[in-house]
């Protein structure tokens, strides 16, 4: 047995001690409500006899805050990866460290399945990597990398936006104001995740205009993966005062949009990519 952060023992699949109580309440799940028939567990991809699968295995396993996002058996899947991303964005999940489906279950009060099959999703998308017999090891990430994305980024939304200023009307920019006022009351909260997620539906409402699904789709998998933290970064990111003032482009750029000011919008798109979070 092994002591997890502040410490916090590690047995098994069971996390105690201080760290298991958390920063947050979750409500345990009954088992019964997300278990599956032991046949379908061993038929599932990546799982072993038994349910069992690779890569659970917790000795050594830093123990993970209770998680911000309260869990309900509805959807329970996508509720569990909405709530692992949540955590990604705020830190919680720490880069380099291992995490296994078992102790992340114990967390959310659910079986282990969802959570496997989330960190399978989160894998895909890049954020995890699987440790055979240990768990889903978080992505250690740079500056270099956060600004190749941001490069990225401004490489597909920049035209799409100047193309957009010229063709879209007043009118619907005028209805995304909503979407750009929330993103400044997420960011005055202080909550990186809170905004991250406003930011996102900020961005992804003005790309639709565009009509094209595809490109939202990728533009908004980019955007996700720049709001993961770096690796030796202050926890939870930047401060309240840059993410408001990151969320007021947001306003200026409406703006300029509505006003037809071409230059300021290139400027404020150019430099809105810049500093992305």
């Amino acid at each position: 047995m092994k002591q997890g952060t502040q410490g916090s023992a590690v047995t098994g699949d069971a996390v105690t001690g201080p760290a298991a109580m958390g920063r947050f309440r979750v409500p345990v799940q009954p088992a019964a409500q997300d278990a599956e028939p032991e046949r379908d567990r061993r038929d599932r991809p990546g799982c072993a006899e038994g349910g069992a699968a690779r890569g659970e295995h917790t000795h050594g396993e830093t123990a993970l805050p209770r998680p911000r996002a309260v869990v309900r058996r509805s959807s329970v899947r996508g509720q569990v990866l909405d709530a692992l991303r949540t955590a990604l964005v705020t830190g919680d999940l720490l880069p380099g460290e291992v995490y296994s489906a078992p102790a992340l279950a114990e967390r959310f009060g659910v079986s282990a399945t969802p959570v496997r099959e989330a960190m399978q999703q989160l894998t895909l998308e890049g954020a995890v990597e699987v440790v055979p017999n240990r768990g889903f090891r978080v992505v250690e990430r740079g500056a270099r990398e956060l600004a190749e994305l941001a490069e990225i980024r401004a490489l597909i939304e920049v035209p799409v936006m100047m193309r957009l200023a010229r063709t879209v009307s007043v009118e619907r920019w005028a209805e995304l104001r909503p979407l750009a006022e929330a993103t400044v009351r997420a960011a005055s909260s202080g909550c990186r995740a809170t905004y991250a997620e406003a930011d996102r539906a900020f961005h992804r409402a003005v790309l639709a205009l565009a009509g094209n699904e595809q490109l939202v789709r990728i533009a908004e998998d980019l955007h996700r993966r720049a709001q993961w933290p770096l690796v030796g970064g202050a926890p939870g990111g930047r401060g309240r005062a840059e993410l408001v003032a990151d969320a007021h482009e947001h306003t200026a750029l409406l703006d300029a949009l509505i006003a037809g000011d071409f230059d300021v919008v290139r400027s404020l798109v150019g430099e809105h990519f810049n500093g992305a979070v």
